[in-house]
């Protein structure tokens, strides 16, 4: 069995960027549990919008094309053919998805995380399949969490810890693997299976863009493992707050009040642009005030 080192989470668990990541993944769980309607279908909504970005990154890393947003949508929605776009890009976003449908429920069995390696092209043998599923086992184990997943919004220490965690987790794993810059498919996998982590531990789950993926994969070859991993954590945890920020203002979102937000604004640029307008005009000194 492999061992998790909890000694260098917990040196993880104070760094600045974790502690900020923390902070915004507290004040996301805090809305939890949902009870407002229209709160329970903006985050309805984001889970699509996460399944979609991330399904656009891993077929951009697995083609090498320019997978847009639109594409990874219409794949998403149904279609296993878009007019105009090249077939390999529709066909690495139905794999994609079908990998991020299939990985569900912590740890995966080896099965599980084969058939994951295989829809996205990794590459992994099934002796680097084992090693994952050990890796997760023993991060889990080292946690001590119960099948709740429960945890305090307001204890700000043990999210650190468990962010912490997850982001030694990710890094373990690409180490594993043999992931690299030159060869980032054999990370694509991970990607899905930390948010499972995350899902399993009580934490929100994660945005990667291929583009920010790929700088992640060099700072985890700079210098000894302790400080590879210190510096791969601190190039991720804003990425995490961002998302996690982002992942907040989507749920509380609310259509009426953008709308009026947006009514006042169209009428502010209104009576800017009459006073704009006008502003050449001299003023009447016996003329009435008159409220535009």
């Amino acid at each position: 069995m492999s061992q998790f080192d909890m000694s260098m989470v917990a040196k993880l668990a104070l760094l600045p960027g974790v502690v900020k990541s923390s902070q915004a993944a507290a004040n996301l769980i805090e809305l939890w549990p949902l009870t407002d309607a229209t709160q329970l279908d903006n985050d309805t909504k984001y889970g699509e919008n996460l399944q979609v970005r991330m399904t656009q990154s891993l077929a951009r890393i697995m083609t090498g094309q320019d997978v847009t947003i639109a594409d990874a949508e219409f794949v998403y929605e149904g279609a296993d053919e878009i007019p105009g776009r090249p077939q390999s890009i529709v066909d690495a976003l139905l794999a994609a998805n079908n990998a991020y449908d299939g990985l569900t429920g912590f740890p995966p069995d080896s099965d599980a995380i084969m058939q994951t390696v295989g829809d996205l092209e990794a590459g992994w043998d099934q002796e680097q399949c084992q090693v994952v599923q050990q890796i997760l086992q023993a991060a889990v184990e080292s946690l001590h969490t119960d099948e709740t997943n429960h945890i305090d919004s307001s204890d700000i220490q043990a999210l650190a810890e468990r962010l912490s965690a997850s982001i030694m987790l990710a890094y373990e794993l690409g180490q594993a693997v043999g992931a690299s810059r030159d060869d980032a498919r054999k990370v694509l996998p991970i990607l899905l299976v930390v948010n499972e982590f995350n899902d399993r531990v009580g934490i929100p789950r994660c945005y990667i863009s291929d583009l920010q993926l790929q700088d992640l994969l060099v700072t985890c070859s700079q210098g000894q493992k302790q400080e590879a991993v210190v510096v791969f954590s601190e190039a991720l945890a804003p990425l995490l707050e961002q998302e996690w920020e982002q992942h907040r203002v989507d749920v509380l979102w609310d259509p009426e009040e953008a709308q009026r937000k947006a009514k006042e604004d169209d009428e502010r640029k209104s009576r800017e642009a009459l006073r704009a307008k006008f502003a050449h005009v001299p003023e009447d000194p016996n003329k009435p005030p008159v409220e535009l």
